[in-house]
């Protein structure tokens, strides 16, 4: 009887084992075999077509993942402004990337540095680069010194950069793209570090994509391709990161909010008004209890409270891990500084935009190629980058979708509707938007709007802002190319592959 057991298991394991070895034949489930040909991946034999077959993304410096999901985004309190330009609804957002911190001073003379030492033809690169640091400047106040010091002295090294326009905010999210680039692929092997990099030559990431940056190269990548020896890294390797960039309107909404520390089985239990549980703006923990959760103005000419007693103890913008962090691991999402998002303004978008990753500013564009297929770099001032043009096929599509061929970037009808006659050249006006001189013919009054294409949303508050700008569904607009001393920027990337990450 033990014999006839015991012959049963080695008959039911073996079948097991053949079962299985058919399950994985070729093709059969086997991660190295092509599920559609039957042909291995990476193998010489077959062509040495190469697949990375774990190519989870790395978290980029400074960066914290954002789990994705459903959120209503929108306003939450009273519209004391009566701009009704915020009205709730249900949206989802992917997961993403964000700063953990607003981007430092320190972090931004980094960026200046690398400029002037590397486009050495170039100066004027270095300065168009450089903060404004006028706008501490205040006609009716004593704020000379910050002009000087706020962002050379070491004491605010960690404090939020400002004087910076959105235009150089996105500057910014580029050359960090392609320094962090550049160091995976030092650390890679690939490239040996190249301090003697000048003007046009310089690592830029989608040049290098492209064949147009040779750099110190180390040691290439060993090719599979019978008829190559080796390679350099392309992205499908899963190595170099996507680029950084500001945040969408929504994803700053969302990471401010992080909902997911008063969320239970996909039931959130309770709408904050800010990044915090609550609806005061002082901390409610015991050990903590009364201290002030932001940066921000308590009262007319109230910035910091009674000596001895500060109440945020800032009197303008404080250190960048100052307070405490929401349920994301960030910094500073009320007060401090408000932050740029990427997102043109229209006091419409809730009506408007996608209820999957809402976005108001698409420009499609794609690579621009030579006869023979190449790419083309340019240079614009020392900097070598991959010129583009843009997609008509998508702008043509998109329009014929939505019947707006007026302005691509509105998304909508109407809201770039100008009728003929409030055009001087007799098309419609996106740069103004609408007419700012209609003269005095027609007995029509003058009328004048701020928003148009330029109009960018900045959102959180500031250390000169009162309460109600720290609920993160506020938001107000400012030209690209403007900047003051509350308003700052962290930066963001998107999430490829699995949600949550493994």
């Amino acid at each position: 009887m033990y014999k006839f057991r015991t012959l049963s298991v080695i008959f039911l394991a073996s079948l097991f084992l053949v079962s299985c070895s058919l399950f994985k034949g070729k093709g059969g489930g086997d991660p190295n075999v092509s599920s559609t040909t039957g042909w291995d991946y990476n193998s010489p034999d077959n062509g040495g077509f190469e697949v990375t077959l774990e190519g989870e993304q790395q978290t980029g410096p400074g960066l914290v993942l954002i789990e994705g999901g459903r959120f209503t985004m929108g306003q939450v309190q009273q519209d004391v402004l009566f701009d009704w330009n915020n009205k709730p609804r249900t949206v989802t957002v992917s997961s993403f990337y964000m700063d953990e911190t607003e981007v430092k001073n320190v972090d931004y003379r980094e960026y200046l540095f690398w400029l002037r030492r590397v486009y050495i033809d170039y100066p004027e690169v270095y300065r168009r680069s450089l903060p404004d640091t006028l706008v501490w400047r205040s006609p009716m106040g004593f704020n000379d010194p910050y002009v000087q010091y706020y962002f050379r002295h070491p004491s605010y090294n960690n404090y939020p950069v400002v004087g910076v326009s959105w235009l150089k905010a996105n500057d910014y999210c580029l050359w960090r793209s392609d320094r962090v680039n550049e160091q995976l692929l030092i650390d890679e092997g690939e490239l040996n570090p190249d301090p003697a990099q000048s003007n046009q030559n310089n690592f830029n990431t989608e040049a290098y994509l492209a064949g147009q940056y040779e750099g110190v190269v180390n040691q290439l990548r060993e090719s599979l391709n019978p008829n190559q020896t080796e390679r350099r890294t392309n992205f499908e390797d899963g190595l170099l990161l996507p680029s950084y960039r500001l945040p969408t309107e929504a994803e700053w909404e969302f990471a401010a909010y992080a909902l997911r520390g008063n969320t239970f089985e996909e039931r959130i239990y309770e709408r904050r008004i800010y990044p915090w549980d609550g609806h005061n703006v002082r901390n409610a923990a015991t050990r903590s209890q009364g201290e002030m959760m932001a940066n921000f103005v308590r009262g007319r000419g109230d910035m910091m409270g009674v000596a001895g007693s500060l109440n945020d103890n800032a009197s303008i913008t404080s250190e960048v891990k100052s307070y405490w962090p929401n349920d994301y691991g960030l910094y500073c999402m009320s007060g401090n500084v408000n932050e740029w998002v990427q997102d043109v303004y229209r006091p419409l978008s809730p009506d408007d935009v996608d209820g999957f990753n809402p976005f108001r500013g698409n420009v499609y564009t794609d690579l621009r190629r030579d006869a023979n297929g190449n790419v083309v770099t340019k240079g614009n001032l020392g900097r070598l980058y991959v010129d583009t043009v843009k997609d008509a096929n998508v702008a043509n599509r998109y329009n014929y979708q939505k019947g707006d061929y007026r302005n691509f970037r509105d998304g909508d009808l109407t809201s770039s509707a100008v009728t003929d006659w409030l055009a001087d050249d007799g098309k419609k006006a996106s740069l103004r938007m609408y007419a700012q001189d209609l003269g005095t013919g027609g007995g029509m009054a003058d009328f004048v709007t701020l928003i148009n294409d330029n109009a960018r949303v900045y959102k959180g508050g500031s250390w000169k802002d009162r309460a109600y700008w720290l609920n993160p569904s506020t938001r107000r607009f400012l030209d690209q190319e403007e900047s003051r001393d509350d308003i700052g920027f962290r930066c963001a990337m998107i999430r490829v592959g699995s949600p949550a990450g493994f």
